[in-house]
């Protein structure tokens, strides 16, 4: 069967269109094991700013969490996994062989590459490419790369992860299996664990300028709020942005705090918060609740640290997300601090849980009208020029090109 296109199908089936014609595109199977998490608009955008490529999701099930609206996919189940699959995956998985079925699916979609996002997802990935004499391509994001190996072989990672280390270092032998680190952070990070330098290409993800744009009041005229989206985990710092908030709420009056996110330090950080005026936790919020808390912000501030098990930001969207949309950014996370903005031009950085200089350079930022502007001003050209998602992914493109060209 020669595909000419696909069409969007309900659940976890895809519909192909068959022709005498071969695809007027090369294909690339972007493998999630589920497609997608409501998270993943990252791994989705990307994959509709593909020109040259024509991409395919596919995985073990689809679980309908995120609209994926103009993509083809294609898995083995949809739902909830039963337990009979459960025991399937667990039992392919000790075997470190694909099932079957996967197989069938990933060959019936007549792929030239498979691109796995995440660590994770690239070692579940590998038995298929090996089968079918496919190259693979991982893109490295964060907490599969920076977490220290022996926080997953000593199960603290859960007991499906405690073969992860042995297998990215199986893979990382293979060469036809290459690597895509998000930012300078993550290929360092991916040195360090013994991934081959030549296979590893930096790339970055970029944002949808589209769909993040300046709006709202001009930010010299905006409330004093500031601005925190992510999730309630420790990376992410949060405690430390409202040991911040009680010093800033005293010295600028008005001083409001939105914390839209959520997760397991929920309810920690709403006791830490308690009592304090001014602080509001939204919770999950929508793709348009973003972009309206974005037009209401004065400030964005990211206060990510490392966490305990060495798990460490890799260039966070949401930092690039805001000074595309004219929000000036005050942050501490690594690869953010370092690539996501230009300190003292579209944002602030700071060392991790250095609360006293996060709090001068919020407090720069809600009080000088100056400099507000002047970073909110700058920041969706740097947002144009280095982290636009079409340049992005024009530029993952050619690594496509590469590694397929390589393989064959």
């Amino acid at each position: 069967m020669r595909i000419r296109s696909y069409e969007r199908a309900p659940l976890h089936d895809v519909r192909y269109m068959t022709t005498a014609v071969a695809p007027t595109r090369p294909v690339v199977a972007i493998y999630r094991t589920e497609v997608l998490p409501l998270s993943e608009t990252f791994v989705r955008d990307q994959a509709l700013a593909l020109r040259r490529w024509q991409p395919i999701l596919v995985g073990e099930r689809q679980i309908d969490a995120l609209p994926l609206s103009g993509l083809a996919v294609s898995t083995c189940h949809a739902g909830p996994a039963t337990l009979a699959q459960r025991l399937a995956g667990l039992a392919w998985r000790r075997l470190g062989r694909p099932s079957p079925s996967m197989v069938a699916l990933v060959r019936r979609a007549a792929p030239q590459l498979i691109h796995a996002h995440f660590g994770f997802d690239g070692v579940e990935a590998w038995p298929i490419a090996r089968r079918l004499s496919l190259p693979l391509l991982v893109t490295l994001h964060g907490s599969d790369i920076t977490t220290a190996m022996d926080w997953f072989t000593s199960g603290r990672a859960g007991r499906r992860w405690t073969a992860y280390p042995a297998r990215l270092a199986q893979i990382a032998t293979q060469r036809q299996v290459s690597f895509v680190a998000i930012s300078e952070n993550i290929r360092r990070a991916a040195l360090d664990a013994g991934l081959p330098p030549e296979r590893i290409f930096v790339e970055r993800i970029g944002v949808n300028t589209s769909g993040f744009a300046p709006g709202g009041l001009p930010i010299a005229k905006r409330q004093p709020l500031i601005l925190f989206l992510g999730r309630l985990v420790e990376k992410k710092g949060c405690s430390f942005l409202i040991e911040s908030f009680k010093t800033l709420r005293r010295d600028v009056p008005g001083c409001q705090l939105v914390i839209a996110g959520d997760g397991p330090l929920r309810a920690e950080l709403e006791a830490q918060a308690a009592g304090l005026d001014g602080v509001r936790f939204a919770g999950s919020v929508s793709h348009d609740q973003v972009r309206a808390l974005m037009q209401q912000a004065r400030v964005f501030c990211l206060p990510s640290v490392t966490a305990e098990s060495g798990d460490a930001e890799g260039l966070p969207l949401v930092i690039l997300e805001a000074q595309a949309s004219g929000v000036p950014v005050v942050t501490s996370a690594r690869g953010g601090a370092e690539e996501g903005i230009r300190d003292g031009q579209t944002g602030l950085a700071f060392a991790e849980r250095d609360v006293a200089a996060m709090t001068g350079h919020l407090l720069s930022v809600l009080s000088d009208d100056a400099l507000a502007t002047r970073m909110s001003e700058a920041a969706p050209g740097f947002i144009a020029a280095e982290h636009d998602l079409l340049k992005c992914t024009e530029r993952l493109e050619r690594v496509y090109d590469l590694v397929s060209r390589t393989a064959s």
